[in-house]
C-alpha cells in the first residue's frame, strides 16, 4: 500500500477542529512563488498548481522510467499547501485578495534530493513541452506553531484564526509572523468538487513563547 503522509502524520495534516500547539520539523517542498488573487481565472496562482503537480507526478512515476531514485518508496502525493502574506499586513486581509503574495508548495518525500528534483524539472519540461523553471526545491522548518482544522469557506477563516490566537495567548504564546514565518494553509479538499461549507483546510500560524516585560 502506498505511503500516505496525511495518514502517517495525522498530527500535521489532520488536526481537530480546535486549536492546538505543534512543533513542525524541517521538510522539503516543491515550490512556486507568485502574487495576485488566487481566484483569478488564468492567473498566476492557478498556473502554479499545474506546475507543482507536473513535477510532483514526474517524481512519483519515476519508478516506471530509467531513473531509479535511491530510497524510493511508493507514496500518495501530499496535499497542496500555501504560505501567504501581504505587504504591510500582519496576517491576512481577506478583503484584499489582489494584494496576496504566496508560495504554493507540495511536500516532497525525504528520499528526493536536489539532483532528483533537477532531473524531474528537465524530464517534465521535455515530455510536456512546458517551462517548469519557476518550480524550486525549498526547505522549510516552521518550528512551534498553533494550528486548527478550518471547516468552511476560505473567507470564513478569520473566525478560526481568532480562536487560534485566543488559545495561543492562553498557553503563554504570542504570534510570530515575520518575513520568514508565514500564514500557512494545507488544502485537504478539492474546491472544484466540494461545497464551500464542507471545505477542510489546516490553518497554521507561527508562534513564540511570550517573554515577561522587564
Amino acid at each position: 500500500m502506498a505511503f500516505d503522509y496525511k495518514k502517517e502524520y495525522k498530527e500535521f495534516y489532520m488536526p481537530k477542529a480546535k486549536p492546538e500547539i505543534v512543533t513542525i520539523p524541517k521538510m522539503n517542498f516543491l515550490a512556486v512563488r507568485g502574487s495576485g488573487d488566487p481566484n483569478e481565472e488564468g492567473g498566476e496562482y492557478k498556473a502554479s498548481i499545474g506546475l507543482l503537480y507536473g513535477i510532483a507526478f514526474t517524481i512519483k512515476m519515476s519508478k516506471k522510467g530509467a531513473r531509479q531514485i535511491e530510497g524510493y518508496f511508493d507514496y500518495v502525493v501530499p496535499p497542496l499547501e500555501g504560505f501567504w502574506w501581504q505587504e504591510g499586513v500582519t496576517g491576512i486581509d481577506y478583503s484584499r485578495k489582489e494584494d496576496f503574495k504566496w508560495i504554493s508548495v507540495i511536500r516532497l518525500p525525504d528520499f528526493v534530493q536536489e539532483e532528483d528534483f533537477q532531473w524531474a524539472v528537465s524530464e517534465a519540461s521535455a515530455k510536456k513541452k512546458q517551462d517548469f523553471s519557476k518550480v524550486e526545491f525549498l526547505t522549510i522548518e516552521e518550528g512551534v506553531c498553533v494550528q486548527c482544522m478550518h471547516i468552511g469557506a476560505y473567507d470564513d477563516e478569520p473566525k478560526t484564526i481568532e480562536a487560534m490566537h485566543r488559545f495561543m495567548e492562553e498557553q503563554g504564546y504570542t504570534l510570530d509572523i515575520t518575513d520568514k514565518r508565514l500564514h500557512h494553509e494545507i488544502y485537504l479538499s478539492d474546491a472544484r468538487r466540494v461545497s464551500k461549507e464542507k471545505l477542510k483546510t489546516v490553518i497554521r500560524h507561527p508562534i513564540k513563547k511570550e517573554t515577561a516585560a522587564t
